[in-house]
């Protein structure tokens, strides 16, 4: 049982290092905490001399000497008790504050396929929700049990000291307490886990609709989110009403616990008064005492709960903590490398989840050159590329960035040299300004609206109210998609890149646009290396070399006469746009 136990509540082995980092706090909040409870437990002391000398006399030096020393203790004890809380309660909200800048610098460092896993409501829970339950097991927590363990050990010696015997009738309930504490404790710590698991479903559901507001209004569910709102919120409810059913039954179970000890004290210590084997001021005293000690056993039920809260909800933290970054320096990285630009793929083999993806490339793209990648629907393309930048980790030697092995470079040198726009473009919930000079502060006004020239999204910028200010709303909701990703573009190209990655960056834009911004483009791209993943031939016509995948594999290269002639899928694929585009215009 021991072992279990040891195992079960070595989840928190996590927070020693916070713990250990404000141990001086700790301990004056430690030391207040005991001054605190031995300035209280001295009260019934000198009320029990005091009512044994007033047996004999009472006079008013008695009684003024007996108050003095009463309030001068009660100051005390409410002076340290401040300190007590002042310093356990900070030190936990310190602790906190390091545990969530902690967390997310963890999350931050966590590679893109986690993210892929896990949803991000489910992530945000537990960064709040749960953070907040470690807090109070940190704060409360340990305040209260050290209080609860400080106010019983003194209350009982003093017992004690005043009879053995009615100190051992008194304590007759406690393998009660005992039983009760372990039975409680393990239904609330599972009923707390799935609540929590509960809230963070719930959680997810509500950032998922949100972020997907326009799909739901446009497929009309708007009843159906409702719905399925109102079912999982349900869940949740009954869950904690069943955690509440559990907490109802276990604090009115240690009280009723209390009043038997103290129903038996008062049949017991009575009978001892009249028989003259303890003085009605012992009696008192005791009886105080008694009362002191029901405090402990009320809270230490508190406790209890706090105690399991705070360990499921750390369970749940150490599944982020426990997540490794995937995607690290290696040891023998070489920090005096400045990125130029040439990118080369070796052999490259890559699966992705256990599927193979990539199969045998061997691609080399001169610094300063313009390659294009095209290919069907999941043939590898992205993929491709996102090894570039390390967003996953290629098999050794297989990536070489100017002849070096990419695993080699700094990842923050790496990726500061590329500007890279997805083909999911993401924008932040801020202005347009903050979106374009994202990872580069510095950036002038000057810079900024040149980088939208380039992009062709500065007569759009223009023609807003607040222009540069203007707030995209979250994932940029209030821009269009070719406006979402003429801005992404800015945001790459203000990076002065060594190496230009567009993953169909233009498939929202219309074929003007699209021209106006590779015009725009080449004078950007001319000295510098430049990959362009399309499926428009228009996009990608004018690159040094274009690259065709197909299945993982490259099955066609050369320039854009070059593959024409070959009459290959590159070939079918310009042959098809040409007919849209004639069908578009006799339309």
């Amino acid at each position: 049982m021991a072992a279990v136990t040891s195992s079960k509540w070595k989840i928190l082995s996590r927070l020693t290092p916070y713990l250990r980092e404000h141990r001086a706090r700790i301990s004056l909040g430690f030391v207040s905490c005991l001054l605190t409870n031995a300035f209280l437990v001295a009260n019934p002391w000198i009320i029990k001399y005091a009512i044994n000398g007033l047996e004999e006399s009472v006079t008013r030096e008695k009684l003024t000497y007996y108050a003095e020393v009463l309030v001068t203790f009660t100051l005390a004890q409410g002076f340290f008790r401040f300190w007590m809380r002042h310093l356990l309660i900070g030190v936990s909200r310190d602790i906190e504050y390091s545990l969530r800048n902690d967390l997310f610098r963890h999350l931050e460092k966590l590679p893109v396929s986690f993210f892929q896993k896990n949803k991000t409501g489910d992530l945000m829970s537990r960064a709040t929700n749960d953070l907040s339950n470690v807090r109070m097991l940190v704060g409360p927590g340990i305040m209260y049990t050290a209080n609860t363990i400080l106010t019983a050990a003194f209350t009982v010696v003093l017992m004690l000291k005043i009879d053995w015997r009615l100190t051992l009738v008194a304590l007759l309930p406690l393998p009660l307490v005992s039983y009760s504490v372990r039975h409680f404790g393990r239904h609330i710590h599972d009923l707390t886990e799935e609540s929590q698991a509960r809230l963070a479903d719930l959680s997810a559901r509500v950032q998922e609709s949100m972020s997907g507001i326009r799909v739901v209004k446009a497929f009309v569910q708007e009843d159906f989110e409702i719905a399925e709102f109102d079912r999982m919120n349900r869940t949740l409810v009954d869950k904690n009403r069943e955690l509440i059913r559990i907490t109802s039954v276990f604090y009115p179970t240690m009280q009723f616990l209390i009043g038997v000890a103290v129903v038996i004290v008062l049949w017991y210590g009575g009978r001892q008064v009249m028989r003259s084997e303890i003085t009605l001021g012992d009696f008192v005293a005791f009886t105080v005492y008694l009362g002191m000690l029901a405090w402990p056993m009320i809270a230490f039920g508190w406790v209890v709960n706090l105690l399991e809260r705070g360990r499921a909800s750390m369970e749940r933290l150490n599944y982020i903590y426990g997540a490794p970054p995937g995607i690290e320096d290696a040891p023998d990285v070489v920090s005096s490398i400045d990125v130029e630009g040439e990118v080369e793929f070796r052999n490259l083999n890559f699966a992705y989840n256990g599927v193979p993806t990539l199969r045998n490339i061997s691609l080399r793209i001169p610094k300063g050159k313009t390659v294009a990648i095209v290919g069907a629907t999941g043939s590898g393309k992205s993929t491709l590329v996102q090894l570039i930048a390390r967003l996953y980790n290629a098999p050794p030697r297989s990536v070489f960035i100017d002849g070096m092995p990419i695993e080699k470079i700094p990842l923050h040198k790496l990726r500061r040299a590329i500007g890279f726009i997805p083909q999911d473009t993401f924008l932040f919930g801020e202005t347009i300004r903050e979106n374009i000079a994202f990872g580069v502060e510095s950036a002038s006004d000057a810079e900024i609206r040149r980088a939208a020239e380039i992009s062709n999204i500065l007569g759009d910028v223009e023609g807003f109210p607040n222009r540069f200010q203007t707030i995209v709303g979250e994932r940029g909701i209030t821009l269009s998609g070719g406006q979402k990703q003429r801005t992404a573009i800015s945001r790459a190209v203000i990076r002065d890149p060594k190496i230009l990655i567009l993953d169909d960056a233009l498939s929202s834009v219309d074929t003007y646009t699209e021209e106006q911004i590779l015009h725009q483009l080449k004078e950007v791209m001319r000295d510098r290396t430049s990959i362009i993943i399309s499926h428009r031939v228009s996009t990608v016509k004018e690159a040094d070399e274009i690259v065709v995948l197909e299945h993982g594999a490259i099955v066609e290269r050369g320039t854009h006469d070059e593959l024409l002639r070959r009459d290959g899928y590159y070939a079918e694929l310009h042959r098809r746009q040409l007919l849209e585009e004639e069908i578009a215009v006799s339309d």
